[in-house]
């Protein structure tokens, strides 16, 4: 799978025409091709050819990187270094926000690219309006080979990865190896459900092993089981089994994300009993919705994304106590994940509780099972 819109030796980079770049960028691109995009593009490609002019290595523009499910808007890689490089069009100020997000994507490439384990990574922030002289930036080593995010104006980004180079030693980095390089994230469950919420497969954001294979057939197996329940007209159940940190959860969310149309017949619902865990969710994938959104051009509210989230995240519990307020009407989702599902009451301890904290009887326990 190609992780990038465009990728080329520098040396080709800076004799190729900056319409055909932008035409192979707008090309790749998966969404829709929004003005704001195009325009962030036709300012950052002079700035990349005017720094990058006499050096040797390797340009890709608009990395992704799985695990986070966004990507980096330039790696440059020049001799043992990775700059990561990350622009922020019509800035002037230096955001904190901004500098960790492009330390975020280093610390990731470090962490969980195979061929960047034991390369120098530089993180590099240019607000294109940012006023600051070349003397200024002093780039300094964090841990390991990992220096600290640097914000940077456009007009001493050359100066600075000359100046890098300079205290920087070791072999050069194959650009071909480096690009088909192993990724091997482990993704937080936060971190899951946004990018599965994004549209990626769980064979996107798993390991690119093994696992990755068994999570993607595991998915296929119950979707299977769903379609062959929707077309007979019948109930089924499925227990999904493994040792912590197998994927349990990630295949539950990979289902739940499949079929989320409420007006579809297997319209289905995440359920947790672990009340902290669906906030912490609920709250991720509202910011991140709206966040896509305000890229895409369009003003939402982060209430009215939340909204939308509710509905396919939920708490067991109070899923469990409307379906026992109205027994005549059968829940609306066809398909229910139920996470952490071995820590359920069995029917006399669910019963006993219904009765002592909701009023409910055993029968009315009963039926709703």
């Amino acid at each position: 799978m190609q992780r990038y819109y465009y990728a080329s030796a520098i040396a080709d980079f800076l004799l190729e025409d900056e319409s055909s770049i932008l035409g192979k960028l707008a090309a790749a691109n998966e969404f829709s091709l929004l003005k704001t995009q195009r325009d962030a593009w036709v300012h950052q490609i002079p700035i990349l050819k005017e720094s990058l002019a006499g050096l040797t290595g390797h340009l890709c523009l608009e990395y992704t990187i799985p695990r986070m499910g966004r990507r980096i808007d330039a790696v440059i890689i020049n001799g043992p270094v990775i700059y990561v490089v990350e622009f922020k069009i019509g800035e002037s100020e230096v955001n904190r926000g901004d500098l960790d997000q492009v330390c975020d994507y280093a610390l990731d490439l470090q962490n969980f690219h195979g061929p960047s384990h034991h390369c120098f990574l530089v993180p590099i922030l240019i607000p294109s309006n940012f006023k600051a002289t070349a003397h200024e930036l002093t780039p300094q080593l964090n841990k390991g080979n990992l220096f600290d995010p640097i914000a940077c104006p456009p007009v001493a980004l050359r100066s600075l990865l000359k100046q890098i180079r300079q205290i920087t030693h070791g072999q050069p980095i194959n650009a071909a190896e480096w690009l088909s390089g192993r990724y091997s994230p482990t993704p937080t469950i936060v971190e899951a459900a946004r990018a599965l919420y994004r549209g990626h497969s769980v064979a996107e954001i798993s390991r690119s092993d093994s696992s990755a294979t068994s999570l993607e057939e595991t998915s296929g197996a119950i979707s299977k089981t769903i379609d062959e329940s929707r077309t007979k007209k019948r109930k089924s159940i499925c227990f999904l089994t493994g040792v912590p940190g197998a994927g349990k959860t990630l295949v539950g969310l990979n289902i739940a994300t499949q079929h989320m149309e409420c007006v579809g017949d297997t319209y289905s619902v995440f359920l947790s009993g672990n009340g902290p865990l669906v906030a912490i969710l609920r709250e991720a994938l509202a910011r991140d919705k709206k966040a896509q959104q305000k890229e895409m051009g369009n003003s939402v509210t982060k209430e009215s994304v939340l909204r939308e989230v509710k509905t396919f995240i939920q708490n067991v519990h109070h899923f469990r106590d409307e379906c026992l307020q109205d027994q005549e009407v059968a829940p609306r989702e066809h398909v229910t994940l139920f996470d952490e599902a071995q820590r359920a009451w069995n029917l006399h301890q669910t019963s006993a509780f219904m009765g002592q904290k909701k009023g409910a009887t055993k029968a009315e326990v009963v039926s709703r099972l």
